[in-house]
């Protein structure tokens, strides 16, 4: 019997349900970096006008183009990304159903969920969540569990505990590259070309720091209570007390100056010319240690071997294009998590495909 018919209807689902989850995964992408429930309010709203969107003007993939990307009420422009992550979403479910067995394309349907929340935010917010991160490991371990088949055995218990090891794998490797980056690479030194005035304002729990044309996040300098930011000024002023030719030593919550100390929980703003920094820096977020340790849960040791070189591969090209194409800003930061989802996606599909061409350059 001809099974054509039923291969197009299933593989039909397959891409529906995964644009419909996608719609869903836009609502994590948008919510969780926020610190806002994916749960309440339970409908989604446009992130302009904040009202609430109706449900024939949410169908995913057709509303963005029935309304042309604008939010129907206020007419603001609805980013294309939300169009992006359904249509990625609905295209990597139905390559997952036509490429694995049933159970496998179900263990792997969350996977790929995962992968598709930790890439977006980690773009729009370097930082991938712990519910992505620390709850994708556990996903992974049930997985492997329910389908022994992820870790290539029969075993439930055998599957469980691979799972557990390529996890603890994948955050060790790059454990030991973030402290090893930090001992060679944590402190940078930038000497101006000129005199440059420089801000630092108190915005609730955290601060606006900019240098010249350069504004960041005071946050985003100090991932450890250790590190120490340097500023050699030709004149500082902390609120209402002025300083001549100095250093300016911060903690995140402190700074020294001479021979005083000062809370910044009490200061509103430190303003002065500056001409050489000394900032402290990472080799790469601790939330990519847990991300790998998630891609180690649900692929095995060899996938997190691939992803770490395959996504240092890919970062170091797209980082030295960056240099080549213009001048990058010495603020500017590059995330790692979408590199290892590269490397974990190409593993997923052509895993076994580069494992035999790599045996057989050993073994011709």
């Amino acid at each position: 019997m001809d099974n054509s018919p039923y291969q197009f209807l299933f593989s039909a689902f397959a891409f529906v349900l995964g644009a419909t989850i996608g719609s869903f995964l836009n609502v994590c992408i948008y919510r969780l970096p926020r610190d806002l429930s994916v749960h309440r309010p339970r409908r989604s709203f446009c992130p302009n006008c904040k009202k609430p969107i109706l449900w024939h003007q949410n169908l995913p993939l057709i509303s963005w183009l029935l309304l042309r990307g604008r939010c129907a009420n206020c007419g603001s422009k609805i980013a294309f990304r939300y169009f992006a992550v359904e249509s990625l979403t609905g295209l990597l479910f139905l390559l997952i159903w036509q490429t694995f067995s049933w159970q496998m394309a179900m263990a792997y349907w969350v996977f790929i969920s995962i992968v598709i929340v930790a890439t977006f935010v980690d773009f729009g917010h370097f930082i991938i969540p712990d519910q992505v991160t620390i709850g994708g490991t556990v996903a992974g371990f049930i997985a492997s569990f329910a389908v022994p088949e992820l870790m290539n055995t029969d075993s439930r218990i055998a599957a469980v505990v691979r799972s557990l090891l390529a996890a603890g794998l994948g955050y060790l490797i790059l454990l030991i590259v973030l402290e090893a980056g930090k001992v060679a690479f944590g402190k940078k030194r930038i000497r101006l070309d000129a005199p440059t005035l420089f801000t630092w304002t108190k915005q609730g729990d955290d601060a606006d720091f900019a240098v010249g044309s350069e504004r960041s996040l005071w946050s985003d300098y100090f991932a450890r209570e250790k590190d120490r930011l340097l500023l050699h000024c030709d004149e500082a002023k902390i609120d209402n007390h002025s300083y001549g030719n100095t250093v300016l030593r911060f903690h995140y919550d402190r700074v020294a100056v001479e021979n005083d100390v000062l809370a910044l929980d009490h200061v509103t703003q430190i303003s002065g010319i500056v001409r050489e920094l000394q900032i402290p820096r990472e080799a790469m977020g601790r939330g990519d240690l847990k991300f790998l340790a998630a891609i180690g849960a649900f692929l095995g040791w060899r996938a997190v071997l691939f992803s770490v070189f395959t996504g240092s591969l890919l970062g170091s090209f797209v980082g030295l294009f960056t240099m080549l194409v213009g001048k990058r800003v010495w603020s500017a930061k590059l995330p790692f998590g979408p590199y290892l989802a590269f490397g974990a996606v190409s593993w997923l599909f052509f895993g076994d495909q580069f494992l035999r061409w790599y045996l057989s350059l050993l073994n011709p």
